[in-house]
């Protein structure tokens, strides 16, 4: 059966986030809850830095993970800053050694009375939201496809790739049906790449959280996005069964008019691997 490998430091997998930085991410997530831009730059900051948690062992972080993050609006291309800045990919551990800035955040706590109160937590910035030019999904897809042949002609054994595409709009350089096509098809001995996607409300509404078929999708470009997703994998699917979701054999890495709280859902179950040593 696919998606079985061990995920080591010996034989790491990797994640690869798509992030539309387009001019309409600028725009308030549908029903409030702040600008799509930053509301999903902290999604992603928070977690690299939970993946960096979950892979620090005694004697440091193990290389279980190679991570990128690659920008697409007005330029395509690594959105890492600082030190990392234009990297493609990662290892964890030089993720967790260079945020480029580290800020002081306010989170809400319980009090052991029953209430909540504040406290201050030190919160790492890998990268920081922009929203600018237009929507090049394609060429983003086909930049993707180069970084994923590299790594796996380095780790062909690897669980496979996963890809997470965020966006709030349709591609504007082309259909991008194709390149997602082409990247799906890319594999390791354990399975093909598993491209994932969010779509970003501006509207509101309830969401379509992994859906098995395109027949309920409100329109062609929603089931443009259903059809570029990959079927969920048995170990994904049972997690998202787990945390409440309707979900089926057939049901895909997709989310329609999310809100923030679903981008936040959908990316820890994404990034579950099926077995980490």
């Amino acid at each position: 059966m696919p998606y079985q490998a061990e995920v080591s430091r010996s034989n790491p997998s990797m994640f690869l986030f798509l992030l539309d930085q387009s001019g309409s991410m600028s725009d308030k997530f549908g029903g409030g809850g702040g600008r799509k831009d930053e509301k999903v730059a902290d999604a992603i900051n928070g977690l690299l830095y939970n993946l960096t948690i979950k892979c620090a062992k005694s004697e440091g972080v193990r290389d279980y993970y190679h991570v990128g993050v690659i920008g697409y609006g007005s330029k395509v291309g690594s959105a890492f800053g600082g030190t990392l800045s234009g990297r493609e990919l990662a290892p964890i551990s030089a993720i967790a050694d260079a945020p480029e800035s580290i800020e002081e955040r306010t989170k809400k706590v319980e009090d052991g009375a029953g209430g909540l109160v504040d406290h201050k937590i030190r919160f790492p910035i890998w990268f920081k939201p922009v929203a600018n030019g237009g929507t090049p999904m394609c060429q983003a897809m086909r930049d993707s496809q180069k970084v994923i042949n590299q790594w796996l002609s380095q780790h062909p054994d690897c669980f496979p790739p996963i890809v997470i595409n965020i966006t709030d709009g349709e591609a504007t350089d082309g259909d991008p049906l194709l390149p997602a096509q082409q990247l799906r098809e890319l594999q390791s001995s354990d399975g093909q790449v598993l491209l994932f996607n969010v779509h970003l409300s501006s509207v509101g509404g309830a969401p379509f959280e992994f859906p098995d078929s395109e027949l309920e999708l409100p329109d062609q470009y929603a089931k443009q996005l259903f059809n570029m997703s990959s079927v969920l994998p048995e170990h994904i699917r049972l997690a998202a069964e787990q945390e409440g979701f309707r979900v089926s054999p057939n049901s895909r890495g997709f989310v329609f008019n999310a809100d923030i709280v679903s981008v936040i859902r959908f990316l820890d179950i994404g990034t579950r691997p099926s077995n980490l040593r």
